[in-house]
């Protein structure tokens, strides 16, 4: 461990120790030699022993910096891990950092652009439009046509940072992993490796312009949903160029209704472009939160969003949707039978467990829910409870499905903050049912037909070809089964053979030793069989 790893690692363990966040683990889990250094380090104790657990991790985490703030952001979605206090107070970490210096922000660019920046743009400001952990963002004009852009760009340095804190991430991690009561449970290694993966995708913007190209291409046109454009000629890894968009924040609610902002189409819209993503493109923005999500300004009584910040999808499989829809409309049904049925048969949880007891723990827990009007039902918090019963039955976690999970709930939110009245149930299901009529029946065979026929037309003039090596390599594999089986039965003879000459054998070595020493002649004689035999079935056998 370096110098400065060292100096990192000694200020985490201070704000660890100062937040108290060391009684999370009972001292008689600890060894001897930690109980000891815990006595001895009396100005590092907890200085906040008036907070809950979860207000002294948040407070640590935002002291501790981007890195450690982005985990706290990433942890509060995992509530199918952590307690609800824990993850409510998670939830309310703020990516505020100060910007960098706008002359280094500059001097990123053109050595990523390989050019000065007045030759590529015009109007560049040096002080940045908006600053995160990872990246800040500046405003510009493209040289050629005078549009304007803003342009991403990593934080210089910002690489050896999060190298430097991941790996005591996972130093933590694994005395987490072996000392927290409930880490079989929380999983820490896994949860610091899934992270790690993620944060290095962000750091490279080529991911993200890719991304952000593929979801305007799916919503080209939409009156609903819309995506900036994006100039990969000046795109790299550490710098991201892309239409500059001028709306409104769906966090300032104020400023929409001052628009005239028609709010109950804009919040029914919000629903619909969700679910559009997930079942009509198997490709969603997910990570939706308010600072992503601006309104247009123009047409306010055709309200249309805007997404940005594209770094984090989530992609499903055409099982996983079908499994979704179904879950999804089984619970408007209120059909818990259907809904545990389907988490068997979608593999997401084993197959050995009684479907009758599963049912019983849906009803339990969500029956009581649906007592309430569903206009006061959070769809969001449905699947949560959902997924911390599947918990019970050694549910496995799907990547893909907490994605979603995180994604439902800030479009939940969201859709209430701009309008309460929003009843998230009534906007979903005719969307999920339409979805469902269009993968079942004869409309969706005929569907499949169209798709397929392309390839169906290209394929049929090689189809005589492929029967006819189709018959000939099934007459092959039926000689050769012959000959095998032939074979296997020349073996078995062989193999009894074998057996009795070596039964042979054993009797007349039995017979010798009887007859010896009252008979020598005939013992010897005996023995001499004996030999005999033996060496006819191990001939016998070592032929097979």
């Amino acid at each position: 461990m370096r110098l400065k790893e060292l100096k990192r690692f000694l200020k985490i363990q201070k704000v660890f120790l100062s937040y108290g966040l060391d009684e999370l683990i009972p001292p008689e889990r600890l060894p001897w030699t930690a109980r000891l250094l815990r006595r001895s380090i009396f100005w590092w104790r907890n200085q906040h022993p008036d907070l809950n657990a979860g207000a002294r991790i948040r407070l640590a985490c935002e002291t501790l910096g981007p890195v450690f703030i982005k985990l706290g952001q990433m942890l509060s979605t995992r509530r199918d891990l952590l307690p609800d206090e824990i993850a409510e107070e998670l939830a309310l970490l703020q990516d505020q950092v100060p910007p960098f210096c706008g002359k280094q922000a500059r001097e990123q660019i053109e050595k990523s652009l390989n050019a000065p920046i007045d030759e590529l743009f015009d109007e560049f400001a040096e002080e940045p439009l908006a600053s995160a952990s990872i990246a800040q963002v500046h405003t510009a004009r493209l040289k050629d046509n005078g549009q304007q852009i803003v342009i991403k760009v990593i934080r210089p340095g910002i690489e050896r940072v999060i190298d430097a804190d991941l790996r005591l991430m996972q130093l933590v991690s694994r005395v987490l992993q072996r000392y927290l009561p409930i880490a079989d449970l929380l999983r820490p290694v896994e949860v610091i490796e899934e992270y790690r993966k993620t944060l290095l995708d962000e750091l490279n913007l080529m991911y993200e312009a890719a991304n952000a190209i593929q979801l305007r291409r799916n919503f080209e046109g939409s009156e609903e949903l819309y995506f900036p454009e994006i100039f990969t000629d000046y795109c790299d890894r550490n710098v991201l160029v892309m239409e500059r968009i001028h709306g409104i924040s769906v966090a300032d609610r104020e400023a929409l209704v001052a628009n005239g902002t028609d709010m109950h189409l804009l919040a029914k819209r919000g629903v619909e472009v969700f679910f559009t993503q997930v079942f009509r493109d198997s490709f969603f923005h997910a990570d939706m939160h308010p600072g992503n999500i601006f309104v247009s300004y123009k047409h306010p009584h055709n309200p249309q969003w805007i997404g940005i910040d594209c770094g984090i999808v989530g992609t499903l499989s055409r099982e996983d949707k079908r499994y979704l829809a179904e879950n999804f409309l089984a619970f408007f049904n209120r059909d818990y039978r259907r809904v545990a049925e389907l988490h068997v048969e979608s593999g997401w949880v084993p197959s050995d467990i009684r479907v009758e007891e599963f049912e019983f723990a849906l009803r339990t827990v969500l029956e009581p829910v649906f007592e309430k009007p569903l206009s006061e039902i959070s769809f969001g918090h449905v699947l949560l409870n959902l997924f911390k019963i599947a918990r019970r039955f050694q549910m496995s976690v799907q990547p893909q499905l907490i994605l979603l999970q995180k994604t439902l709930l800030y479009i939940e939110g969201i859709g209430r903050q701009l309008y309460p009245q929003l009843d998230l149930w009534q906007t979903a299901k005719p969307f999920l049912e339409r979805w469902m009529k269009q993968q079942i029946g004869p409309a969706a065979l005929l569907h499949t037909i169209r798709d397929e026929l392309p390839m169906w037309a290209e394929k049929l003039p090689e189809l005589p070809n492929l029967i006819y090596d189709g018959l000939r390599t099934t007459r092959k594999q039926s000689k050769q089964m012959e000959l095998m089986f032939e074979r296997f039965s020349a073996q078995s003879k062989a193999q009894s053979r074998g057996r009795f000459y070596l039964g042979i054998g054993a009797a007349f070595l039995v017979a010798s030793a009887l007859l010896y020493p009252a008979n020598l002649h005939l013992a010897a004689g005996s023995l001499v069989i004996t030999l005999f035999s033996w060496f006819k079935g191990w001939r016998g056998l070592k032929r097979l």
